[in-house]
């Protein structure tokens, strides 16, 4: 069975943050992953980790004004400064955590934006993010995002981003497969997955519920299959990554709303 990586975003907000690490691991995660830990000191986060024996698997560098609606600034010509000192912040948390991988965000295509400037931008600053990460031997992901959740994202579906993974060809820059995201555009993710594991290129899988975003056993995919399907695929050809349930529990933040819905994990 795959490793699952408890997005600690998403997942036991009935818990103030500092507090989900404990509920995660009480639930059976050995792995944590989150969206901007930045709020809170690095020190005070791998203190958490090692309190509660967990891995912190993978985090986000900053994605500019979030609350204003930026959803980052890789293609964004013009914000390469601001890109650069902010991947900056991640590396330094992923040290601090001792956290393998490093997802940075595309942002959204300004109207009116000249196509080969924002792809040159975004190659440009995933070549350069890829040089620091790799003096410390982490690794920078890129993810496709479907167009319901974030209308206008640069990135959206798995071919280009392998093409761009393909073109930079930097050893340790890798897709986040997220399969919500991949069944939302796309479908097939059974082919994909026999498709792209083989590869090499991706680093990090993610799961949740279609079409709602909520816990994988809810909705239109058969997630015991595709988890089957993987330790299948990842036998033949070595992948041993984590997957990162990356999920709202339906009953929002209500007490126990997370546990109450671990019925598929626990499975």
């Amino acid at each position: 069975m795959p490793r699952f990586a408890a997005n600690l975003s998403l997942l036991y907000t009935e818990h103030a943050f500092l507090d989900r690490f404990a509920a995660a691991a009480h639930d059976g995660f050995r792995g944590v992953e989150c969206l901007f830990p930045y709020a809170w000191e690095a020190t005070a986060l791998a203190a958490r980790l090692h309190d509660h024996a967990l891995e912190q698997v993978l985090l986000n560098a900053p994605p500019g004004d979030w609350d204003a609606g930026e959803r980052g600034m890789a293609c964004l010509p013009g914000r390469e400064t601001e890109f650069r000192a902010g991947f900056a912040r991640a590396l330094d948390y992923a040290l601090t955590l001792q956290c393998p991988r490093i997802h940075v965000l595309a942002g959204l295509v300004p109207e009116g934006a000249d196509a080969a400037a924002l792809q040159a931008t975004y190659t440009g600053n995933l070549a350069w993010a890829c040089e620091q990460a790799a003096t410390a031997g982490k690794q920078v992901l890129i993810e496709p995002i479907n167009t319901r959740d974030m209308p206008g994202y640069f990135l959206q579906r798995q071919a280009e981003a392998h093409a761009i993974v393909q073109a930079i060809s930097a050893p340790n820059l890798k897709v986040q497969f997220d399969l919500y995201h991949c069944q939302m555009m796309e479908g097939d993710l059974a082919t994909k997955i026999r498709e792209y594991l083989p590869t090499g290129r991706v680093g990090h899988i993610q799961i949740a519920g279609v079409p709602g975003r909520h816990e994988p056993d809810v909705g239109e995919l058969n997630y015991p299959y595709l988890f089957g399907l993987i330790d299948e695929v990842s036998a033949q050809c070595g992948w041993d990554g984590w997957i990162g349930c990356e999920y709202r529990p339906q009953r929002g933040a209500a007490p126990g709303a997370t546990r109450d819905g671990l019925g598929w994990l626990r499975a």
